[in-house]
């Protein structure tokens, strides 16, 4: 199982991902350390990232979730993804 714990910037998702994850006993991610290198250079840069900048990230993302619920791992992620496409 995965749990996904979203939301905007300086919500929280990091400090109520690691405790679920503690209590929980799980492996726990945050999305934010998938990001490719270029991405966290243009971030670090202040600039914004586009879709085609995501896409890799989102893809890690995905792999991760995939992998993780194919190996039958649970597993809490912090993620900050909330763009509908």
């Amino acid at each position: 199982m995965i749990i996904v714990v979203m939301g905007v910037t300086g919500s929280g998702k990091t400090t109520v991902g690691r405790l679920l994850a503690r209590k929980l006993g799980w492996k726990y991610f945050d999305a934010d350390d998938f990001h490719p290198a270029g991405n966290v250079d243009r971030m670090r840069s202040g600039i914004a990232l586009d879709d085609n900048d995501r896409q890799p990230w989102l893809e890690g993302l995905r792999d991760l979730i995939r992998d993780s619920l194919k190996s039958g791992e649970n597993a809490v992620l912090a993620c900050s993804a909330l763009k509908e496409k």
